[in-house]
């Protein structure tokens, strides 16, 4: 197997694992070491969230079973003080576990069945997305570009969203995802393009996580499938951000 080129930017990029298997740590270390990455470790929860919020991170690798409490609970301390990339690992898979954490703030998931490539190209994916996120914060008096659809407002230069002239608490995907729904108001996106809006984000083309962000960003905004006001699904074909003053068809 050919070697895999340092990290792209940043030859001293912070990682963060969050997990009681040692061994699946130690592992991770070494592979990442080597490509230009500084690798730390915590085994248990508490002391995993309090770490990942008094320190400098490009991205967090979060277990979900962890002693003292689980990667949901983590995850959920962590984000309310920080936004840094958040990558779960589950050791099932399952999908409900998937969902919860998606909603919770993670930017990513992975099963523990992961090859080390796809963990390096998912790493890499949030902590690009990031950096492109922070590069576009301006000072206040520039900001200029806003989406408006009803009391849904998005600031397109410093990231933030309302609902009802209320701050809205989204993921950078779920951000992006509504952001281009609202761009195309009225118009059909599909998956593959609400993919390709995210930033820098890699994904399969058949990734049905995709749903899980809409179903995330329906809950945030009050949104019911079956009576959409905001997003509708259209079968087959992908999702529509329903014009506020529009009916919405049968």
């Amino acid at each position: 197997m050919p070697a895999e080129p340092p990290a792209p930017s940043d030859a001293l990029t912070r990682i963060l694992v969050i997990d009681d298997d040692r061994k699946l740590c130690g592992l991770i270390r070494d592979y990442l070491e080597p490509l230009g990455y500084t690798v730390a470790m915590e085994h248990r929860g508490p002391e995993g969230a309090e770490r990942a919020m008094a320190e400098p991170w490009h991205a967090v690798i979060l277990d979900l079973m962890l002693p003292g409490c689980d990667g949901f609970e983590v995850l959920r301390r962590v984000r309310v003080k920080s936004q840094v990339p958040i990558l779960m690992l589950t050791a099932r898979g399952d999908e409900t576990d998937r969902i919860v954490g998606l909603e919770t703030g993670a930017d990513d998931y992975l099963p523990k069945t992961f090859s080390a490539r796809e963990l390096l190209a998912r790493l890499r994916a949030v902590t690009r997305r990031a950096t492109l996120n922070q590069a576009v914060k301006v000072p206040q008096e520039q900001l200029v570009s806003e989406l408006v659809a009803g009391t849904v407002k998005l600031n397109l230069d410093v990231r933030e969203a309302s609902l009802n002239d209320r701050p809205l608490s989204l993921t950078p995907v779920e951000f992006d995802i509504l952001a281009a729904l609202m761009k195309s108001r009225g118009r059909i996106r599909s998956r593959e393009e609400l993919i390709e809006s995210l930033r820098d984000r890699q994904y399969d083309v058949y990734d049905r996580s995709i749903d899980v962000h809409i179903a995330a960003l329906r809950r945030k905004l009050g949104d019911d499938a079956h009576e959409p006001r905001f997003i509708r699904t259209v079968r087959s074909a992908g999702y529509v951000f329903v014009h506020p003053l529009a009916k919405t068809p049968s």
